[in-house]
């Protein structure tokens, strides 16, 4: 299998790159992570993983997988990638994957770079958190070169549970930024709900146990259940990230002259509780702001609820 046969370079051990390389390293994958943070990447050896001193030791393996925050991270993690492997004498990788949320614009640059450098290019933004990483659950969607794909796919496999490839060029990261709109969206449409039953007398708890039961229940919301119910905003999605997911699909919906007057709402939502102070936990806390709009202070229920990931 390209498994057991191709080495892997991974940037990037923040919360979801970490448990990404995670599960490549126990699934038996040939792993070698580097971080800025090198002290953040070394729980990893545990699960076989080994960690680089410097970047430049990345360029020798056969694929690369990033995984950072912003586009300004990946241009500068590829850029000392590829030049530390020139000078330090060592061959460049054959793919890399990118697998983190950035623009149509910055994917294109990088794919333009790597071209220019004959190494393939693959991009593969994600869908889930480093729960659902941890429950095997995280899902890619994909695109550029099909053998790039195939060759790629087996990792991705170890990774998460799917991983769908929707065509050449940078069609997965609209994909993604598709994606990012609609969980805003949903998110706030979830908190408008929730506290209109809970103002009307319904306990949190049981309206959100019937609609996740219902046709309308979702992987989403029975994940955001907890936190919604017991007030538990601990971070898996910042407000400022999904900010900036709100803002690149408002610039692609201009671009292809699409109206988005529900994303729109939702982004200067966002826009509010960041400026009120609600910016150091989880997207949730969306909630937390809908209530005081509507004139209710919210507490925790205390109840158990699933989050549907077990």
């Amino acid at each position: 299998m390209p498994t057991k046969k191709l080495s892997v370079g991974w940037i990037g051990a923040g919360r979801m790159g970490y448990e990404m390389a995670g599960r490549l390293a126990k699934g038996g994958a040939d792993v070698l992570v580097w971080n800025r943070t090198k002290e953040k990447a070394e729980p990893l050896k545990k699960y076989g993983a080994k960690v680089a001193d410097e970047l430049s030791e990345l360029a020798s393996r056969d694929i690369v997988f990033c995984m950072v925050a912003t586009w300004k991270d990946v241009k500068e993690v590829v850029t000392k990638l590829l030049a530390g492997g020139k000078n330090a004498g060592r061959a460049r990788p054959k793919m890399i994957v990118e697998c983190s949320s950035i623009s149509l614009e910055g994917s294109a640059e990088l794919r333009e770079l790597l071209g220019k450098e004959n190494i393939q290019y693959l991009a593969a933004p994600v869908s889930g958190n480093a729960k659902v990483i941890k429950a095997g659950k995280l899902t890619f969607v994909c695109s550029g070169p099909k053998k790039a794909f195939d060759l790629a796919r087996p990792f991705l496999n170890l990774i998460g549970v799917n991983s769908s490839y929707v065509g050449e060029g940078e069609l997965a990261r609209i994909v993604k930024i598709c994606h990012n709109v609609f969980l805003g969206v949903v998110t706030q449409s979830l908190a408008e709900i929730t506290v209109l039953a809970q103002k009307a007398g319904v306990p949190r708890h049981a309206f959100l146990d019937f609609m996740n039961q219902s046709v309308m229940g979702s992987t989403f919301t029975r994940y955001k259940a907890p936190a919604f119910v017991n007030l538990d905003f601990k971070v898996t999605f910042t407000p400022h990230l999904l900010r900036k997911d709100m803002d690149l699909g408002l610039d692609a919906g201009r671009r292809f002259e699409v109206p988005m007057p529900l994303a729109s709402a939702t982004r200067d939502l966002i826009q509010s509780m960041i400026g009120q102070g609600w910016s150091e936990q989880d997207f949730a806390t969306l909630l937390l702001q809908q209530a005081a709009a509507s004139g209710i202070k919210l507490k925790p229920e205390n109840v158990e609820v699933g989050d549907g990931l077990s």
